[in-house]
């Protein structure tokens, strides 16, 4: 069962309660993840977005061409940003249940002070970020490189994923969804974002 990570302290409470699921679901749900997800308990008072969110959700997982590990990093550093506890515990976790590499995966949060990631990937997770920002700040430079070395059809699905992880981080941190210790499955602790990088997000975050 998820126990809280210490990574992160949940300091927000559920700003809407949790809705009463059918037992079938409740059960389905803690034999996949442990326990039931809080974004489903809290989306499901609305059951018709609660199901179009979950089933769009798969089917962004189904989704083949772009490279697993760089769409993992990509959703990480989305939920980083914005400050989605919920969304990187769950990708961390995910990143296991999927055999990425955990060595790089748990660095997602100080990409840029790490020293891990290949020159693709740090051009991904900067993607990811300039997608995030208030207003974007994607570049043409960036998005060149990006499509030399990945091709359109995975440069399209990479910038879906982005998008859909948007989605989800914004949605949850709204909702005062956090962490359900998830990734305390993982031996390699998750490491943090630096104080630096934060106040950094939160001045980009609030620019128009």
């Amino acid at each position: 069962m998820p126990t809280t990570h210490p990574y992160e302290e949940n300091t927000m409470a559920l700003r809407v309660p949790k809705a009463e699921l059918p037992a079938e679901v409740v059960e389905t749900m803690t034999e996949r993840f442990g326990t039931v997800p809080e974004p489903l308990e809290v989306m499901s008072h609305n059951p018709k977005v609660a199901e179009d969110t979950f089933d769009w959700g798969q089917m962004v997982e189904g989704w083949s061409v772009a490279d697993a590990s760089l769409k993992s990093f990509a959703h990480m550093a989305v939920a980083s940003l914005i400050g989605c506890s919920w969304c990187l515990d769950v990708s961390y976790f995910q990143a296991l249940d999927q055999e990425l590499d955990l060595a790089k995966a748990s660095q997602v949060p100080r990409w840029r002070e790490s020293k891990v990631f290949s020159p693709l990937e740090r051009d991904v997770l900067e993607y990811a970020e300039a997608m995030t920002t208030t207003p974007p700040t994607v570049t043409d430079e960036l998005v060149a490189r990006l499509l030399a070395a990945l091709g359109p059809a995975a440069l399209v699905e990479l910038t879906s994923v982005i998008g859909f992880a948007n989605l989800s981080s914004r949605g949850n941190a709204a909702l005062g969804i956090t962490s359900q210790g998830y990734s305390s499955a993982c031996e390699i602790p998750l490491a943090s974002r630096p104080e630096a990088a934060k106040k950094g997000a939160a001045s980009a975050g609030s620019a128009a």
